[in-house]
Parts: structure tokens; C-alpha cells; sequence
């Protein structure tokens, strides 16, 4: 490979840092960005972000809310007004009721993620990941000191993923303490049955497990309603969490706000974890929220159409190229093609970008059962997913 990675620090302040930290991996999608990120040419595809600008209806009622003196320190768990909008909107998409002060805004789904394993986690305790896998989901675990433990997802012969509960029961130890669940799959597509998520519950309740279910992408399906949300079939009481972000479904991902849902009771521990993580989101960011909430269902419905389109045309065409495997995704907003023809999947990601000005992510950002595969991103319009198959085609010999 000729792509330099970036430089370890000086031995002697490495040698200064927590071990824990000093064994945080580097993510490959930002070597592959950054390489392009302010290349006007290039076709990006490599980062989980749509190419629409956040709806003006929520940017003006960030607007308002500043113009209104909305710009001081809020509750850690965020504005009622807020949690009242994220309990409606859970009982308008999936039917269940979840009450206000089971939510928790955070900033971002990352901080939701972080949140949740510095509750969950105590050094040395095993959190089960399907992989290939959002690899911020295995370093937040380590942050916080645990131990992720991958189950690789099941490749079919068409290309498309399938994950037998038999494989993540296999996976328990008595170190095990979370089962994470995230459905639709980032990066795979891959969506969890209402019926196995039942069955995963009914495991997780018979070890005493936590679910850490990752719903960002549940509006993001093609062809059947909205993904099943394990809210439908757990207790207040049960031993889940939930984690979501405003990003995708709005096209908000630098407003960094998101939230969790959490069992009844613990209320008070992520008001504390709130606090001393980021203190709290910005208020104005907060009544962008609602607005996105309370009116944004029209956009969402929008967003996925257009993502529906770039789907079919990025699969119709890569399918086409010869050496490249691609199935249909059911959900999510990604693809992983097989292509390469046994190229590192890391190296192919610097040359597409070197020779067909495409960025994707590598399929070993999402750990080692990535290898062989890219990944795309298909948040944009129909014409530039056209533009990317075209320049895809010439680079990889079709």
C-alpha cells in the first residue's frame, strides 16, 4: 500500500496516556476521508451523511429559539418540551407509549452509545456486536472499558446477511453483560424480525443481559413499513436501552443531538451521566429538535424515496461489473459490495478514490469480517449515484 497512515505520537507521550486509550483504534472511513474530504471532484460516499442541507423549517426554529434568548444551560436530560415530542413521536410511528421521563437528549447518537456503555460497563465486561459493525460502537466499549465481542454476521449465497440467534447464544460467557442489537444495519442493511427480536429478549430476560438496541436508521426501509422497534415488545421495566440520533432522518448530523430511551427509574443516573459528559445539548439545538419532531414526517418520507431510487440505481450498476458482488439492502441507507477481487479492501478504497475521485468506506473499518468488501453510502440524489456508478465502472473494469 502506498498511502501513508498518520504518524504515531512520540513514544514518551504515548507512553503517558492510559493504556485503554492508547489501544483506541483509528478509524479507516477518516483515513480514506480525509485523504478527500476537500476535493470539490470527489464523489462522497464513504460517511454515513446525506447530501441534502437540514429542512429550513428546523433551521429556522433554531433561529427563533436564539432570537428568543433560548441560549443558556438546559437540564442534562434535556427540555421537557423535547421529551414530551420524542414520547409522541415513539407513539405515532410504533404504537407504544413511552412516558417523558424515559428519555435522555444527547448529543448525537454517538453520545447516546457512549451514555449507555459508561451505565452498562465495568472493566472486563463482554458486550456481544454483530460484525461487520458501526465501528464506533466496538471503541466506545472500550473507552469505557469493556470487551466487544464479535459474532460475524451469516453471508448468503445472493450476498445478503442473515444473523441466527444460535450464533449470538453461542457467543455468552459469564462475562457477558449487553447484547447489542442494531437493526437496520449499519453497515449490512440487514433488518432484525420482530420475532427474533422477541426471541433475543426472551434471552437476554433468561441471562439477565442488557440490550443495547442502536434504532437510528428504523424509518430507512424499502418496500415494508417501518423497521420494529424492541420498545414494541419489552416492559418499562425490562433491561434495555435504546439509542437514536436526529441525524439521519433529518439531515441534521452537525447539530449533534440525539437521545436514548432507558428503563423506568434510571432517570436520575443519565441526568448525572448527561452532566458530566456534556453538560447538556445547546437549547436552541433543543427547539430544532421538536420542530424536527412535530413536523418532519413529510421530509423523512421524502429522504427515504430518494434513498429507495440511488439504492436501485447503485446496485443495478455495480451488479453489472464483473468481479463485483452487491445484494439489496433491506434497510439503512448502505450497501456493501464484494469487489476487489482480493485487493484489501483498505487499498481499494485509496485507489478508487486516487483513480475514479469516489470515496468509500473500506470494508475493514467495520472489522476484520469487512474484508473484501466496500462500502457506500446511497444518501443521495439519483443523478449523483449515476455519476458514482459511472466513474465506478471505468475503475473497475466494466
Amino acid at each position: 500500500m502506498t498511502d501513508a497512515l498518520p504518524s504515531a505520537p512520540p513514544a514518551d507521550l504515548a507512553a503517558g496516556l492510559s493504556p485503554r486509550i492508547q489501544g483506541i483504534g483509528t478509524s479507516q472511513i477518516g483515513l480514506v476521508a480525509d485523504r478527500g474530504r476537500d476535493d470539490p471532484a470527489v464523489v462522497k460516499l464513504w460517511i454515513g451523511e446525506g447530501d441534502l442541507p437540514t429542512p429550513p423549517f428546523i433551521v429556522e426554529a433554531a433561529h427563533r429559539a436564539m432570537q428568543a434568548g433560548h441560549t443558556r444551560y438546559a437540564t442534562s436530560l434535556g427540555l421537557p418540551r423535547l421529551r414530551e415530542a420524542l414520547s409522541a413521536y415513539h407513539a405515532r410511528h410504533w404504537q407504544v407509549e413511552v412516558a417523558p421521563d424515559r428519555f435522555a437528549v444527547t448529543a448525537g447518537g454517538m453520545n447516546a452509545i457512549m451514555q449507555a456503555a459508561q451505565a452498562l460497563l465495568e472493566p472486563g465486561d463482554e458486550i456481544v456486536i454483530p460484525s461487520p459493525a458501526w465501528p464506533n460502537l466496538a471503541e466506545a466499549v472500550r473507552i469505557a472499558g469493556g470487551v466487544p465481542v464479535t459474532v460475524p454476521y451469516r453471508v448468503q449465497p445472493d450476498g445478503r446477511f442473515s444473523l441466527p440467534l444460535a450464533d449470538i447464544a453461542a457467543a455468552l460467557t459469564p462475562r457477558t453483560r449487553v447484547l447489542v442489537v442494531n437493526s437496520p444495519s449499519n453497515p449490512t442493511g440487514w433488518i432484525m424480525p420482530l420475532a427474533e427480536m422477541t426471541a433475543l429478549r426472551d434471552l437476554a430476560r433468561t441471562h439477565g443481559l442488557w440490550i443495547l438496541s442502536d434504532e437510528v436508521y428504523a424509518h430507512f426501509t424499502y418496500g415494508h413499513a417501518i423497521a420494529p422497534s424492541f420498545l414494541q415488545i419489552c416492559t418499562e421495566h425490562d433491561r434495555l436501552i435504546v439509542a437514536n440520533t436526529f441525524s439521519k432522518n433529518w439531515a441534521m448530523t452537525g447539530w449533534r443531538a440525539g437521545w436514548l430511551v432507558f428503563p423506568r427509574g434510571l432517570g436520575p443516573t443519565f441526568a448525572k451521566l448527561g452532566q458530566y459528559n456534556t453538560t447538556s445539548i445547546p437549547t436552541f439545538v433543543q427547539h430544532a429538535a421538536v420542530a424536527a419532531l412535530d413536523e418532519g414526517d413529510a421530509f423523512i418520507r421524502t429522504m427515504v424515496g430518494r434513498c429507495a431510487e440511488s439504492r436501485e440505481i447503485l446496485v443495478s450498476g455495480l451488479s453489472r461489473l464483473p468481479g463485483v458482488t452487491v445484494a439489496t439492502p433491506d434497510g439503512a441507507f448502505y450497501l456493501m459490495a464484494r469487489a476487489g477481487g482480493g485487493e484489501p479492501s483498505l487499498d481499494l478504497a485509496f485507489r478508487l478514490l486516487r483513480e475514479a475521485k469516489v470515496g468509500v468506506a473500506p470494508g475493514t473499518a467495520f472489522g476484520p469480517e469487512g474484508e473484501g468488501f466496500i462500502r457506500l453510502c446511497f444518501a443521495i440524489s439519483p443523478a449523483l449515484a449515476r455519476e458514482a456508478v459511472a466513474r465506478l465502472s471505468a475503475a473497475l473494469g466494466g
